[in-house]
């Protein structure tokens, strides 16, 4: 089990939909996730992508001077990026990192984004633009071990003698990672990708996602790995935890809502479409309705697009719902909560303590190698007060 924190660079708050509780984002607030994240001993953190976001590349680079092992999952977006120059930032960045990158192939869903980026293909055009970008990308990188160079001739991209002088850390390339709903995704998946991303549906749908990449990949004689990204609302006990989801939206209007939706629905993604069916398009607005498997909220999805899901409740139900998707062949969580510097705080004081003992002993937090909490009366350290910490050092 991997657990992956989020950096906010689209925006930060303590309520959704409002100027209410906002942080100005900024180089030293970014700083500060990114070193809690490794600090605590997450394994890595994503960086969104969009025109919602500041640019994932520039921001990555200027966190790993500030990070010790801290890995950084960085979007590439075909028809935007070419093969070529995406290898070369990728074995830089892989370089200067120690080996810290992996890479997230995003292919997109907003038609109004993509043609705004100069990007005219349909949904089925980009999945075979992505399929050529990623075969071009692999095989130079691949290649640039042994100084290899590469011709290929796709319908929508080709290169010749394209040739990588400084290879990257990791060999034969960084991981690459990958989220997409529809079939041709799951093809993609199949095919090319080290693991399969998807966002928090009910275990239920999941299980089904994960058993159809699975196949999908067999028949190619390749396994992939899997992954989920969720939000998460976690408190001492379920009231507070339902309490802190219900305040996240406090603020929300009907306006906010539908316009949001409305965007939502002019895009072409399978994966959105199956987030905004999770609140039938922002017609559901109360716990009963929005809690759409125990304790998995669609909350978040009313106002902001991609992963809208968040899993609510007490330390031990959450660490319970995440086991559940484990069972289910998911390793790798990549979480977040609002706002991201205190809840990852959060998250990793009430749940890591929790996780399963191989996990725990990854993370670098997990055992205190200093003072830990406060002297109890100038005498005591709490951490003799704490079993399970005491166990585990």
């Amino acid at each position: 089990m991997e657990v992956f924190w989020f950096i906010p660079t689209h925006g930060d708050s303590r309520y959704l939909g409002t100027t209410q509780g906002a942080r100005q984002l900024s180089t030293a607030y970014l700083q500060q996730v990114a070193v809690a994240a490794d600090s605590l001993g997450y394994e890595g953190v994503l960086i969104p992508t969009g025109r919602s976001c500041e640019d994932p590349w520039v921001v990555a680079a200027s966190l790993i001077p500030v990070t010790r092992r801290l890995k950084f999952l960085v979007a590439v977006r075909p028809g935007l990026h070419q093969p070529s120059l995406a290898a070369r930032m990728a074995a830089t960045f892989d370089r200067l990192s120690g080996g810290r990158l992996l890479i997230n192939l995003v292919t997109g869903g907003d038609r109004a984004e993509l043609e705004g980026d100069g990007v005219f293909l349909d949904h089925t055009q980009r999945y075979a633009q992505s399929a050529e970008f990623l075969r071009i990308w692999r095989e130079i990188l691949a290649r640039s071990h042994d100084g290899q160079s590469l011709d290929f001739q796709g319908e929508h991209l080709s290169v010749k003698g394209a040739k990588l002088l400084f290879p990257p850390q990791q060999r034969p390339h960084p991981p690459v990672y990958f989220g997409g709903s529809s079939a041709a995704a799951h093809d993609l998946a199949a095919e090319q990708v080290d693991a399969y991303l998807t966002w928090g549906e009910p275990p239920a749908e999941v299980a089904r996602k994960v058993a159809d990449v699975r196949a999908r990949a067999a028949r190619h004689g390749r396994t992939v790995r899997f992954g989920i990204r969720l939000h998460v609302v976690v408190r001492e006990t379920d009231a507070e935890a339902w309490q802190a989801a219900e305040a996240l939206i406090q603020h929300l209007d009907d306006d906010t809502v539908a316009r949001a939706q409305a965007v939502f629905a002019q895009m072409d993604s399978e994966g959105q479409r199956r987030m905004a069916a999770l609140h039938a398009g922002g017609a559901k607005r109360q716990r009963a309705d929005l809690e759409i498997s125990p304790n998995l909220w669609a909350g978040v999805g009313l106002v902001r697009g991609g992963a809208g899901t968040a899993l609510v409740g007490d330390p031990q139900t959450v660490a319970a719902r995440l086991q559940e998707y484990a069972d289910l062949g998911i390793d790798t969580f990549v979480l977040s909560g609002y706002p991201h510097l205190e809840e990852a705080y959060r998250f990793a004081e009430l749940v890591f303590p929790l996780l399963p003992r191989p996990v725990q002993q990854k993370l670098a937090g997990a055992i205190p190698l200093g003072p830990f909490g406060e002297t109890v009366a100038n005498l005591q350290s709490p951490h003799a007060l704490r079993p399970e910490l005491r166990a585990a050092s």
